[in-house]
C-alpha cells in the first residue's frame, strides 16, 4: 500500500533577501515522501514550496492539510488536480514525488542529457530588491560572472535610483549585449504605470513583469494594449485553476509573455495547461523557480529543459540559502548545470 510522510524545512538565506513581500531572513518549506509500505526503502520524494503572502495556498491550516493529503493519500493520487486545486504547492509536490519514485534514482524526473551533465540551460541573474548601492554591488557581480541577462527587482526604492541603475548597465553594455528584465511586483498604480513603461522603455528593456497589482484585469489589459515595454503576467496567473478561466484571462489581458512558477499556479500539467494556451494565442513564455529549496528546484529544471525553450529562464536561486539540500546543481557561465561528479545529500 502506498504510504506517504512529510516534514519541514526552515531555509536560511546567506543575506536578508528583498522582496514586494518585505525582507525574507528565512522560508520555510515542506518535503512530501512517498513509498511503497512493502518495499519501504524506494521512496519518492516532493517539496511543497508554499510562498507566505503570494501562494493562494497559504492559510492556517496549511500543515494539517499536509497531514490529511498524507493519511489518505491513496484518495488523493486519484485526480489530485482536481482534488488540490485549492493546494497548488502540495499539488506540486505530490506530482513531483510520484515522477521520483517511478525512477531508480529519486532525483531523476525527467533523463535528458541535462541531468546526464552534458547540456545546461540558460538563466537570467537576479539582482534583488535594496538600497542603490546594494543592487550596483549585484549588478557589477552579476555581469563580471558572464550573465547576458539580468532580472532586477524595481519598485522598492526611488523611481529615479531604478532609472539611474538601468542607465549604469546600458552605459555599458548595449541591448544586444545584456537583456535587461524588470519586475515590478504589483509596484505601479494604474494611474502612472504607463508614463513609468514609457521612461523605462528608454533602456532597451526586454519585459517588465506584473507592473500592476493582479486582478485588475481591465487596467491591465490597456497598459498591454498602449505600452511601449513587454509585459509579463506572473502573480496575475496565481489562482486561476480552470482551463476555462486561463483562456479567458489571456484572451482578455493579451499579455506578451507569461511566466510560470510550478509550485504557485499547480506543478507541471497546470503549467502546461497555460503553455499551450499562451502558443496558442501568440504569447511567449518562460518558467521560473519560486524560492525552493535545490528539490523542488532540480524538478523544475529537469521539466524545463525538455521544453526546449531557448529563453533565460528564471532557476538561479539554488545559491541563496546557507543550509540548502546538497545537490548537484551548479551555476557555471550563466548556465545551470546537472554535475553527476556532485552528489545529493537529502
Amino acid at each position: 500500500m502506498i504510504q506517504a510522510e512529510w516534514h519541514l524545512h526552515t531555509l536560511k538565506f546567506k543575506q536578508p533577501s528583498g522582496t514586494s513581500r518585505g525582507i525574507l531572513k528565512q522560508k520555510n518549506t515542506w518535503f512530501i515522501q512517498i513509498y511503497d509500505d512493502t518495499n519501504p526503502e524506494i521512496e519518492g520524494i516532493g517539496e511543497c514550496g508554499m510562498l507566505k503572502g503570494l501562494s493562494i495556498d497559504d492559510v492556517p491550516d496549511y500543515e494539517k492539510k499536509l497531514e490529511e493529503v498524507c493519511n489518505n493519500i491513496g484518495y488523493y493520487l486519484i485526480n489530485p488536480k482536481e482534488k488540490l486545486a485549492d493546494f497548488p504547492s502540495i499539488l506540486f509536490g505530490i506530482e513531483m514525488a510520484l515522477l521520483s519514485l517511478q525512477n531508480e534514482n529519486p532525483f531523476i524526473l525527467f533523463p535528458s542529457d541535462f541531468n546526464k551533465g552534458k547540456k545546461g540551460i540558460d538563466i537570467n541573474g537576479l539582482i534583488w530588491m535594496g538600497e542603490k548601492e546594494f543592487m550596483f554591488e549585484q549588478i557589477k557581480e552579476k555581469l563580471k560572472t558572464g550573465f547576458t541577462c539580468i532580472k532586477l527587482k524595481i519598485g522598492a526604492i526611488d523611481f529615479e535610483q531604478e532609472l539611474s541603475l538601468l542607465a549604469y548597465i546600458r552605459a555599458q553594455f548595449s541591448a544586444k549585449e545584456v537583456e535587461i528584465r524588470v519586475d515590478a511586483n504589483g509596484a505601479f498604480s494604474p494611474n502612472d504605470a504607463l508614463e513609468k513603461l514609457s521612461r523605462l522603455s528608454e533602456f532597451e528593456l526586454h519585459s517588465i513583469e506584473q507592473p500592476i497589482r493582479q486582478k485588475q484585469w481591465v487596467e491591465m489589459a490597456e497598459l498591454c494594449e498602449k505600452t511601449p515595454l513587454a509585459i509579463a503576467l506572473d502573480e496575475e496567473l496565481i489562482g486561476i485553476k480552470t482551463k476555462k478561466d486561463k483562456e479567458f484571462l489571456l484572451s482578455k489581458i493579451k499579455p506578451q509573455y507569461i511566466i510560470l512558477k510550478p509550485s504557485l499556479v499547480g506543478g507541471f500539467a497546470h503549467s502546461q495547461e497555460w503553455i499551450d494556451l499562451a502558443k496558442a494565442q501568440n504569447i511567449g513564455w518562460w518558467i521560473t523557480s519560486a524560492l525552493e529549496s535545490n528539490v523542488g528546484l532540480n524538478a523544475i529544471a529537469q521539466w524545463t529543459y525538455t521544453l526546449r525553450n531557448a529563453m533565460p529562464q528564471g532557476l538561479g536561486t539554488g545559491q541563496l540559502y546557507t543550509n540548502n539540500i546538497p545537490s548537484p546543481l551548479v551555476i557555471r557561465k550563466a548556465k545551470l548545470f546537472y554535475d553527476n561528479s556532485k552528489k545529493w545529500r537529502f
